[in-house]
């Protein structure tokens, strides 16, 4: 798993993340310090299981059906979720529906 994204396109979702993340959070988010690629769900942000909802409904309401951010989750043991970062995501979010758009054409 790396922390870099790999696109620009991905470095922008990373940014679109960050903002839904306080967003869902609050400003107070913020106060934690940069979120960036490497910054992980649990041991940096501390996110509720309600939070992960919340942005999973952000995620689809952005990036469409296809992002299926809680099925992402099931597919992850307990230790990857608990280790997941936000640069993880965004590629995630970047890999599908970038997927998307090619069967779209």
């Amino acid at each position: 798993m790396t922390a870099e994204p790999r696109t620009e396109r991905t470095r922008t979702i990373v940014d679109e993340i960050t903002d839904m993340l306080v967003s869902v959070v609050g400003d107070e988010l913020l106060v934690v310090g940069e979120i960036g690629p490497a910054t992980t769900f649990n041991d940096d942000l501390a996110l509720e299981s309600i939070e992960f909802v919340a942005l999973a409904e952000l995620l689809q309401e952005r990036y469409g059906p296809s992002v299926d951010f809680l099925g992402f989750l099931a597919e992850k043991d307990i230790d990857q979720i608990l280790a997941m970062s936000v640069g993880e995501l965004a590629a995630h979010v970047d890999r599908v529906t970038t997927a998307g758009r090619a069967c779209a054409s």
